[in-house]
């Protein structure tokens, strides 16, 4: 039975199972890991760090994600539909494993951090 996204556990939980899909998709998969090179085990813990800030306000993030997107976009041209794709996997994403109010809230939050990176990035 799906309960709401409670703590971190839950966030890494997320997190793990969004880059999971993230690594072997079709559309946007290689930005990941043919063009920026994810080095996974010191970014799972950095997005950790981040959704748990977004949702739960710990303080414990410190980075800046627009300038990594916009050094990605240099590297290999995005545009809006790579932006919702993303927004499409990370809300399958939640649907699949929570339920609840701060679920509603994580996908809520994650389409408006992309509608901003996407206009600041894009010009969009």
């Amino acid at each position: 039975m799906k309960t709401d996204i409670r703590n971190r556990s839950d966030i890494e939980k997320l997190v793990n199972s969004f880059y999971d899909r993230i690594k072997t998709d079709a559309t946007i998969g290689y930005l990941f890991t043919d063009v920026a090179k994810v080095n996974w085990e010191l970014h799972l813990p950095r997005m950790y760090d981040f959704w748990d800030n977004i949702l739960f306000s710990s303080g414990n993030f410190e980075g800046n994600p627009m300038r990594k997107h916009k050094e990605l976009h240099e590297k290999s041209e995005m545009n809006k539909s790579h932006f919702q794709h993303w927004n499409f996997l990370f809300d399958q994403t939640v649907d699949d494993l929570f339920i609840g109010t701060k679920a509603e809230e994580i996908k809520l939050r994650a389409m408006n951090i992309s509608a901003l990176m996407m206009h600041k990035t894009l010009g969009e």
